[in-house]
């Protein structure tokens, strides 16, 4: 890759800033960092060649991995102020995609997808304010990860827009971006924007919601995406929903007031100066300002948005997407800057406006062997849950579930606890999960029962599923390599699981479940007589699913 512009920064391991080596989790792994994020020692340009201080300190995301043993080797190439989904728009260069030397690299974090693209690193941060961690990734066939705001700190970033930015993760797995996510997540104090979100984990049966009509692609894109989405049903329920309110909230960010949140955050900067890339200053320096009516008008609308899009999340887990309409050329760029830029935000720049969290990843190819690169979408708190199902989509093993996402710590090894295994309103994300982490509950993963058991509606204050084995009967339809049904199995301390027995009404009691794999642990189990024949639900593999067919 050498005929590519991709670094602006690099060094030799002995040199890299900050680094020791150790045993930590992510010991001998390398990495590179997008230039608009610290590292102690090193300037941070942002893309501007006139920013030439040394950080005094590494942002709060890369000291997290410099301690847990990642090196890092260098600081990449990025659209000037991450301002631009192409990575064109840099003193330093423009980069391609490694699949095609007359096609973009996508961008603001061009130089960071082409360096792991290319095998040069192992994973690199990038960030993603309107899809800068998620096109480039698109356009060189690799996973991009864009976190939920608030779960990685954005202390040590130049901002773009504060209130919208996050740091993102590009890799060559699901695996190897979550375990680095992993790593990073952290409340942090400094930074005014963190926070601690509970992660809706990773599920066996899940619903994919699939725009319908026409989404406007280019002819190789469309047969791409056609084809992904029969991939899609193959896989998993899918329903269409109409996306609409998603692209027109989309449409906000550019021709709505967050531009003047760019203008705030380094307008002072685009002056007349050369350094100055003309396409950033023209879109930025050169916006109507916006009026603190304006300001109020777009918040407005985006809530009303947001409250239209809530018709998806309450059919399906989540959305799937193209990343981009198409991939431009240079050429194309070079004749419309504006124009082909702003074509590739259509269904990436709403995902921070609607507070969501995203993984991009390889669909299947353009006829033209191009990468056609699809995106997985959930509310805030549901990166577990793309990470997961993105990584079955990719035949990865599920990422292991961390501790520090679901903010909650790890158990201390002195700590007696059991297995428990849950199956209904205790699950992630239901209305009884919070009293199960309020016990000291932990989640441990996502399995399945053995074939032979069957679900049922059962009454009571909630509606609740109930869990009955039937020996020799097996669960037609239901989910999980076993053909069991969804559980989940959390760790409980052995002294609150008295007080939590006392919360579960009859018919259900807690008794010996057996796993698809062999296990058997304790779980939730119902009463032969609490069991109604005709409100049998076992078809559908779960209670998650059965809820999402209503």
């Amino acid at each position: 890759m050498s005929d590519q512009p991709t670094y602006i920064t690099r060094w030799g391991l002995d040199e890299a800033a900050g680094f020791v080596a150790g045993a930590g989790p992510l010991d001998g792994l390398i990495f590179a960092i997008k230039d608009n994020i610290d590292l102690v020692g090193v300037p941070t340009t942002a893309g501007d060649p006139r920013r030439t201080s040394p950080a005094a300190a590494s942002a709060t995301a890369v000291q997290r991995l410099l301690e847990a043993g990642a090196a890092p080797v260098g600081k990449t190439n990025l659209d000037q102020y991450a301002t631009g989904l192409v990575g064109t728009r840099s003193p330093y260069g423009a980069c391609h995609s490694v699949y095609s030397p007359a096609h973009v690299s996508g961008g603001s974090s061009s130089g960071s997808a082409v360096a792991v693209a290319s095998g040069e690193v192992d994973f690199a941060l990038g960030t993603d304010t309107a899809g800068s961690g998620r096109v480039p990734a698109a356009f060189n066939g690799i996973v991009g990860l864009k976190p939920s705001r608030g779960l990685v700190s954005t202390t040590g970033v130049v901002p773009a827009c504060r209130s919208l930015d996050c740091v993102t993760i590009f890799s060559r797995t699901v695996a190897q971006a979550a375990r680095v996510l992993e790593t990073m997540a952290a409340y942090d104090e400094a930074d005014p924007y963190s926070r601690v979100l509970t992660q809706r984990p990773a599920l066996i049966t899940p619903v994919v919601a699939v725009p319908s009509g026409d989404l406007g692609l280019d002819p190789q894109h469309q047969v791409a995406w056609e084809a992904t989405k029969a991939d899609a049903a193959r896989r998993f329920r899918t329903v269409s929903v109409d996306v609409t309110p998603f692209l027109e909230a989309a449409r906000l960010l550019y021709e709505g007031p967050w531009v003047a949140e760019r203008q705030l955050a380094f307008g002072d900067a685009l002056d007349d100066d050369p350094a100055v890339d003309p396409t950033v200053r023209s879109i930025v320096a050169g916006a109507t300002p916006a009026s603190a009516v304006d300001a109020f008008r777009g918040l407005h609308r985006l809530a009303e948005l947001d409250r239209a899009t809530r018709q998806t999340w309450e059919v399906a887990d989540v959305l799937l997407l193209p990343v981009t309409p198409t991939h431009p050329t240079l050429a194309d760029v070079a004749a419309d800057p504006v124009g082909a830029n702003s074509a590739l935000g259509r269904f990436t720049n709403m995902t921070n406006l609607l507070d969501l969290c995203a993984i991009a990843f390889a669909g299947t190819a353009r006829g033209d062997g191009l990468p056609f690169g699809v995106q997985l979408l959930a509310p805030a708190g549901g990166d577990r849950l793309v990470s997961g199902l993105a990584a079955r989509w990719l035949g990865e093993t599920v990422p292991s579930e961390a501790s520090v996402l679901s903010g909650r710590s790890v158990p201390g090894a002195g700590e007696e606890r059991m297995v428990v295994a849950v199956a209904g309103a205790h699950l992630g994300g239901q209305p009884l999960n919070p009293d199960l982490v309020a016990r000291g509950g932990v989640f441990l993963e996502l399995t399945s029962t053995a074939s032979d058991y069957r679900m049922y509606l059962v009454d009571g204050p909630l509606p609740r599923p109930g869990l009955t084995r039937v020996p020799g009967s097996a669960a037609d339809g239901a989910a999980g390599s076993g053909g069991g049904l969804e559980v989940e199995l959390w760790s409980l301390p052995i002294a609150s699981v008295g007080g939590f027995l006392a919360t579960i009404a009859a018919p259900l009691g807690l008794g010996p479940v057996e796993l698809a794999d062999g296990r058997t642990v304790t779980g939730f189990i119902c009463s032969a007589d609490g069991v109604d024949p005709t409100r049998e639900i076992t078809e559908y593999g779960g209670w998650r699913a059965w809820l999402g067919s209503r």
